[in-house]
Parts: structure tokens; sequence; C-alpha cells
């Protein structure tokens, strides 16, 4: 994560209060390898939150576990936002850093997805939303390995992916059909990222197939 080129562009990080929780951080122990294992176990609670949401019977229960998901899917994002921010900004970059930047967001992407399908009763759409996710960050990578800047677009991309999560996790909790509402985010996300993994790919050939002169140029 010590290229610039392979950071997604995130207004937040030029936010008072995100670099007043970066100082803090820095001050700790707190290792940005740590905060990126914490992702895991951020999405770990929110997927396990949406599969018990489609097993309890009472509506207030499902509500609350609804509303947990969409705040551990939150929390996802913000372990995703300060690792990077500890590591850069604070200088506390690890030699194994760029591991743990990338291999908790694809196991926190796929425990959520899964666990939204479950709580959905369509496990397979669940399994389907959480591998085009994959999907996008492998061609993202596969561009960075080909030599090209990290395409960050979407239209499916992390941030659009929880937002549609944690939206639909809200509106489940507070007006119900949870099943329809889920299995409709399921669908958005799915559909989105094989899209935006097209896209990319896509991007990559044709940023490729340049000639040097107009690439050195992009």
């Amino acid at each position: 994560m010590a290229d610039g080129t392979k950071r997604r562009p995130l207004a937040s990080r030029d936010t008072a209060w995100a670099q007043n929780i970066t100082r803090w951080l820095a001050a700790t122990s707190v290792t940005p390898n740590q905060i990126s294992m914490a992702s895991m176990g951020a999405a770990g609670i929110a997927g396990a939150c949406f599969w018990l949401a489609g097993q309890v019977e009472g509506s207030g229960t499902r509500a609350a576990l609804l509303i947990a998901a969409a705040a551990f899917c939150q929390l996802r994002l913000l372990c995703n936002l300060f690792d990077g921010m500890v590591a850069i900004e604070a200088g506390k970059h690890a030699a194994d850093g760029a591991f743990w930047n990338e291999f908790p967001d694809r196991v926190a992407d796929m425990l959520i997805m899964v666990g939204v399908g479950y709580g959905a009763s369509v496990p397979e759409l669940g399994w389907a939303a959480a591998g085009f996710a994959v999907l996008t960050a492998y061609t993202r990578e596969l561009g960075a390995a080909c030599g090209l800047d990290a395409d960050f677009s979407g239209p499916m991309a992390k941030q659009h992916r929880m937002a549609v999560i944690t939206v639909a996790a809200l509106i489940a909790a507070l007006w119900g059909s949870q099943g329809q509402v889920l299995t409709i985010a399921l669908w958005i996300v799915a559909v989105g990222a094989a899209a935006t993994a097209l896209r990319r790919a896509a991007r990559i050939v044709s940023r490729l197939r340049r000639p040097p002169s107009v690439a050195g140029r992009s």
C-alpha cells in the first residue's frame, strides 16, 4: 500500500475526524495489520447477524439484528479506512502490509454476502454476489500486475456494495419484508459487481493496447 497508485481514492481521508482518529490509533500499539484483521471480525459479526435475522421469529429481535448488521458493515469500512491511514499517514507500514490490505477484504465480502444470502433464504444468490465481489478485486489486481494503475471504478466497488447492503438492512429493519429487500439488494450487488468486473477488464485491455507514447501520457 506504499504505492499511491494502489490506494482507493477516498474523500474521508481528508476529514478532521478521520485524521484525529488516525493520530489516536498511531499513538497506540495497534498495527495496521491488526486493524485489517478486525475488519474480518466486523464482517463475520455482520454476516452472522444477517443469518440470525432470518431464523428468529420476533420482529423486534429481527430488526435489532438487522440494525446491528448494518452497523458492523460500516465498521468493516472504517477498518478499511484506518488500516491504510495508520500505515501510510502515520508511517506504520509493515513488510506484509500489502497482504493484509487485500486478503481480509475478500474474506469480509464473502462473510457479509453469504450471510445476507442465508438470512434471505437465497444462499445461492449470496454466494454469487460474493463471487462477483471477489472478481472485481481480482480484476483490479490483474490490472496492477500488468503494470497499470489500480482501477477502483464502479458501478459496484467495495463502498458501493456496502452502501447497498447497509441501506437494505435498515429498510428491512424499519419496514419489514426482510427476505424481499435483501434479495433485491443481493441482485443489485451481484449484477453490479459483474458489470464492474467487465468494465475494469475492458479498461485493462484498452490501456494495454494503447501505443506506449499514448499510455505514458494517460
